[in-house]
């Protein structure tokens, strides 16, 4: 097993898309915090580019990755080799290539200028999300074996995620404004790993007032100790659940 994770990462970070990706990230990071004087701003600045960009190249880079890899696990799958350690592998694999290049493009740049609980709660975050859209990415690729359509769910699951979801949260606040839903709105939270994640870093920024009546809710519960370990529990969720639901699925196909 470790042969094998070990082949994906090195394989992985040869691939150009990667590198490209590790270097756009750290023009970003060390671009927005030498415009800014003050850290926090260029935290706020870097969180736009990590809730958007970073979901997106993981989910749609570990799709095509897993179709490309077709040959490469029909090979594997004639060894006397698990299926679920194969999968596991390439899971790793795949998670800690992404995680390696999110550190070095952003997590660098961030410790260097921002080296405070924020910066790191950063860092943590951005983490969480790079491995929830690996598996994502894995439940996208099994469920299809088409190319096209694996990688169009990818997408669709990522848009919705990324703004699809806030669409439909400010419709229903629209439409039930004169009902006091807004603790409801904690619980919702969990059905949207980014939003989960924006929540946790604009809370310890201190800019929960921009966000009203709701950002004190959250403040309450995700501002706590409490708070906080469930709001990473429910990432964490987000990273078993497709998973294994990819994992059982694997195991079945035919291939």
């Amino acid at each position: 097993m470790n042969r094998i994770i070990k082949f994906i990462v090195l394989d992985i970070l040869k691939n150009k898309i990667v590198l490209v990706y590790t270097i756009i990230l750290s023009i970003l990071s060390w671009s927005v915090f030498s415009l800014e004087d003050n850290s926090t701003k260029g935290l706020l600045t870097l969180l736009n580019v990590i809730l958007l960009t970073v979901p997106l190249v993981s989910v749609v880079f570990s799709t095509i990755y897993i179709y490309n890899s077709s040959e490469f696990i029909e090979l594997l799958l004639s060894q006397p080799i698990k299926r679920s350690k194969i999968w596991w592998s390439l899971f790793f694999g795949l998670s800690a290539s992404l995680l390696l290049s999110f550190f070095i493009g952003t997590g660098i740049p961030v410790l260097f200028y921002a080296p405070s609980d924020v910066g790191l709660m950063m860092l943590l975050v951005g983490f969480f999300i790079t491995t929830v859209f690996v598996a994502i990415a894995f439940l996208s690729s099994i469920i299809t074996r088409d190319k096209a359509k694996g990688i169009g769910i990818a997408i669709m699951l990522w848009l919705f995620f990324a703004l699809l979801f806030d669409g439909l949260i400010l419709f229903i606040l629209f439409q039930f404004a004169d009902y006091p839903i807004e603790k409801m709105m904690v619980a919702v939270t969990a059905f949207n790993p980014i939003d989960l994640a924006r929540i946790l870093i604009l809370l310890h920024l201190d800019v929960s007032a921009m966000m009203g009546y709701t950002g004190a809710i959250f403040k309450d519960f995700f501002g706590t100790s409490l708070g906080i370990v469930i709001a990473f529990f429910i990432l964490l969720l987000w990273i078993i659940i497709p998973f294994w639901i990819s994992l059982l699925k694997f195991k079945r196909k035919d291939l």
